[in-house]
């Protein structure tokens, strides 16, 4: 299999676990209501697929919901993230595994549900861990180059492609952002929900996040400035943060779901794994910048 048709199936199942971290919203995780992902974890004991997953979630997991359900968003967010950036991604793919066989001992026999949807999801990250899917848009390629000695240039592409992704996604947000109040809590969807594809909400102010952010990728792959690179993860990071403290609890600056944070995530880790590389200096003492200029990397 070519390393494009990998790295575009490591992105397809990325995209996935993105967009399904948006339901699983704190504090209570839909305890209160019996829906959620507590609905959904109780399906395990109602709809048991495997009996001793099902006395586990029914004795262990149940009673101690709200710890169990802070970890599914946890380990959702971290695979989205780690497969959509190319980053530790055969540990990505055992991770993966080892959730999507949690899922299918939960969900699998339940109503309405497909169970070879959840084999097919088994067998995508088995064939991750088993192959290269790093070749491209990874930042596990990325660590790979610096050895050899071109490090700064891949960093300084990824970082340039990010850049351009982010610029898009952020245009496409300020679009949205007018679909509803503009700075509503809940923004307007990047995607298509009939079909679950998204890449969050955003409002106005989120919109305008993304594209400092992207700026920042922008310029720090162009002008090869390490601190403009790590300048965007630490807002990217900020971003994600407020999201995730204001989720649930009171309402969100900048429009965002969970998935919303996710993407702030990528681009945090992205700036940060490729802005430590920027301006390095080259293997023949000259430092970086001076060579990407010259054309040598």
């Amino acid at each position: 299999m070519s390393g494009a048709a990998l790295t575009g199936l490591r992105i397809l199942v990325g995209l996935e676990w993105l967009y399904n971290v948006a339901w699983k919203t704190p504090p209570d995780f839909g305890r209160d209501s019996g829906g959620g992902l507590y609905g959904f974890t109780g399906a395990a004991v109602e709809h048991p697929v495997f009996p001793p997953f099902s006395w586990l979630v029914e004795h262990v997991v149940l009673p101690n919901f709200l710890v169990f359900a802070w970890l599914t968003l946890v380990v959702e967010t971290v695979l989205a993230v780690l497969l959509l950036t190319g980053t530790l991604v055969r540990i990505a793919a055992l991770l993966g595994i080892g959730q999507s066989l949690a899922i299918c001992f939960s969900v699998a026999e339940a109503p309405n549900e497909w169970p070879w949807s959840y084999f097919m999801l088994i067998g995508i990250h088995v064939v991750l861990l088993c192959t290269w899917s790093t070749r491209y848009f990874a930042v596990d390629e990325v660590r790979a180059q610096s050895p050899r000695g071109s490090g700064p240039r891949a960093a300084a592409s990824l970082l340039r492609t990010w850049g351009i992704v982010l610029a898009v996604l952020g245009v496409a947000a300020v679009i949205a952002s007018f679909q509803t109040d503009r700075w509503a809590s809940i923004g307007g969807l990047v995607g298509y929900e009939d079909l679950e594809v998204g890449l969050g909400t955003y409002n106005l102010a989120g919109a305008l996040a993304v594209l400092v952010v992207a700026a920042c990728a922008l310029a720090g792959a162009i002008l090869v400035r390490r601190e403009l690179a790590l300048a965007g993860a630490v807002l990217a990071f900020l971003a994600a943060a407020s999201i995730y403290i204001q989720s649930g609890r009171t309402d969100v600056w900048l429009g965002g779901t969970n998935t919303s944070a996710a993407v702030f995530l990528c681009a945090a880790l992205v700036g940060a794994a490729t802005g430590r590389l920027l301006g390095r200096t080259g293997p023949l003492g000259r430092s970086a910048p001076k060579l990407l200029r010259r054309g040598r990397y």
